[in-house]
């Protein structure tokens, strides 16, 4: 009696079999795009049922079980999908196998320098170093952007990246330049004309203004005071360029940095740095191309993050000792 037992669940499951591998080969992608994860060691029936859940499968029970008959419910790939809804479980069940559609996501901030950006890509992408800097020095993409600094400094677009699984260093790079071309407004061309910038120039104050500063509002005006000065000769004393120049990140600098020897010292030299320092985001690009319309050639940081604008060197050294005086007055308040 067992035995028939036996041999009609065996049959029943060779049956139910049958009919779900013939389900699996019917259909066709043609839903929208979701992404889900697969969560490392996480057990099949987690991932079947994460697809069903996001309208990959109908069914993930049922496709679970189609897993475990073709013998590929321990051999799936964990990461990132973007899989296509409603498609056959045949397509899913070798998309999960051979990792079809594993992307790889990585965020850029605006003011992130090819020193932050490289390694970040590194991880993401699974690739080296050394191809990540061949990349950003290749010589078509940099006569493309007409660069003449050695790199793609300030050109790798601050934004969200989503690449596919075994992306190159070299493409991930591409795309990144393209963002930058794409973000750049064609009808910017005529204000460098208007403004006698080079492109170059402008992404290179536009770098500095953006590590310059913290508050939307004073970019058009952060960006007035470097072209005025480098309308009168002036040098621009950005403290930004000084720890790009000493390899630091953004921060305080002292007497004894600014003579480090170094074309991106402002303190020494006039006039531009020779290229971008950090990428800049689309405001300060604009910020640059349409400064404020005002006449300071000074600025200092005050401890909020706001910045205290004014014309003339006296006026500038009366503001400096005004947030001292500020700082001192509320260190006394504070308990």
């Amino acid at each position: 009696m067992q035995t028939g037992e036996r041999g009609m669940r065996a049959a029943c499951r060779a049956a139910l079999g049958a009919l779900v591998f013939l389900a699996a080969a019917c259909g066709a992608p043609s839903g929208p795009d979701v992404r889900l994860v697969i969560r490392k060691g996480s057990p099949f029936r987690e991932a079947a049922e994460s697809l069903a859940a996001h309208g990959v499968v109908r069914s993930g029970r049922v496709f679970a079980f189609y897993a475990e008959l073709r013998g590929h419910d321990r051999s799936v790939r964990y990461g990132t999908y973007v899989l296509r809804q409603r498609m056959s479980w045949e397509q899913t069940l070798d998309a999960l196998h051979a990792g079809r559609g594993i992307v790889h996501s990585v965020t850029i901030p605006e003011g992130w320098r090819l020193a932050d950006i490289t390694p970040a890509l590194a991880e993401a992408l699974g690739v080296s170093a050394d191809s990540l800097d061949a990349a950003v020095r290749d010589t078509a993409l940099l006569r493309r952007l007409d660069v003449p600094t050695a790199t793609l400094e300030g050109y790798l677009f601050p934004d969200t990246y989503t690449f596919a699984d075994r992306t190159s260093a070299r493409d991930a790079v591409a795309a990144m330049v393209e963002r930058f071309e794409r973000a750049w407004n064609p009808e910017w061309d005529e204000r460098l004309r208007r403004i006698a910038l080079s492109r170059h120039a402008v992404v290179t104050l536009a770098s500095i203004v953006e590590l310059e500063v913290r508050r939307e509002e004073e970019r058009p005006v952060v960006a007035a005071v470097y072209l005025n000065r480098l309308r009168i000769g002036m040098e621009l004393q950005a403290d930004p360029t000084i720890t790009y120049a000493l390899g630091r990140k953004p921060g305080r600098v002292t007497l004894k940095d600014l003579r480090v020897r170094s074309p991106y010292n402002t303190y020494r030299r006039r006039g531009l740095p020779p290229g971008p320092i950090a990428s800049p985001g689309a405001a300060s690009l604009e910020a640059t191309l349409f400064p404020a319309k005002v006449s300071y050639r000074f600025f200092v940081a005050a401890p909020d993050g706001h910045h205290e604008f004014r014309r003339t060197y006296a006026e500038h050294l009366a503001a400096i000792e005004l947030l001292r005086r500020t700082a001192r007055a509320d260190s006394v308040k504070s308990p």
